[in-house]
């Protein structure tokens, strides 16, 4: 199924409708294979998660100035296909390393793996069992992707990154992404277990964190929220006067205290 949607791409919330099978690319820039640019155990994410197998596909369907993984979540065509040999021999490496203890779940992330849902559900199928899984996303996905993806994933680490949309398309040029960020959270909240992700930006207190925890409070309460404290200026940062340098000690600290007195349920 997520093979012949490719023939008319609606899985990111662009909603282009290209013909990836025929060539075609859209504001992603994907073809019809997925590629993956890391695979490795990581310890960086959510403590509980942690070690973690983390697989990251290439390229995304935003364009954030911050972006961690700078170049390769722009490319869509960075690394390795995700099929045939190299597939097998990374699944190969996953069962080992969940066999041996040395990891406790394993992640797709990105990039944005939403772009590449039939080359990450051909991955996923080929997992060993009782391995959790967990789908690490921006949340720009859609109901056709939504989908594909119900009662595939233990767990959903997704972002929500803006608490407006003007800041949304000053830094990730991306028009109307509350109105479909939200939404898709509540949804992921009410099948899977979900946490929400947002990283504090320099500059961003007020105008992102203040309504971003709000909004949690009111329409996912309980829900477990991740605050991301360890903003580095990278990528293309410098293009943005507030984000050319790093997190900021106080501001981290007042973040916290606002997520507390909201009532949110943070967690590291």
């Amino acid at each position: 199924m997520a093979r012949r949607q490719l023939s008319h791409c609606l899985w990111c919330s662009h909603r282009c409708g290209v013909d990836r099978l025929a060539g075609q690319r859209g504001p992603c820039h994907a073809g019809p294979e997925g590629r993956l640019f890391s695979a490795r155990v990581e310890v960086g994410d959510e403590s509980d998660l942690c070690p973690v197998f983390a697989v990251a596909f290439s390229g995304c369907d935003l364009r954030c100035d911050f972006c961690n993984t700078g170049r390769e979540s722009w490319d869509a065509s960075a690394g390795s296909v995700a099929a045939g040999p190299g597939k097998e021999a990374l699944v190969a490496r996953i069962g080992r390393a969940w066999e041996s203890g040395a990891v406790r779940s394993l992640m797709i992330l990105g990039g944005e793996p939403t772009i590449h849902l039939a080359s990450v559900l051909d991955l996923v199928a080929a997992l060993p069992d009782g391995l959790p899984l967990v789908w690490k996303t921006n949340a720009h996905g859609t109901p056709e992707s939504h989908a594909l993806l119900d009662g595939v994933f233990d767990c959903w680490v997704a972002d929500l990154k803006f608490g407006n949309d003007d800041c949304a398309r000053r830094i990730a040029r991306v028009d109307g992404y509350c109105a479909r960020v939200h939404p898709n959270l509540i949804q992921a909240a009410r099948s899977t277990r979900l946490i929400v992700r947002h990283l504090l930006m320099p500059g961003h207190l007020d105008c992102c964190w203040r309504p971003v925890a709000a909004w949690i409070a009111a329409s996912l309460p309980g829900v477990e929220v991740s605050l991301r404290t360890g903003f580095w200026p990278g990528w293309f940062s410098g293009r943005h006067p507030e984000l050319r340098v790093p997190g900021r000690i106080g501001e981290a600290q007042e973040a916290a205290r606002i997520g507390i007195e909201a009532g949110l349920r943070l967690i590291e």
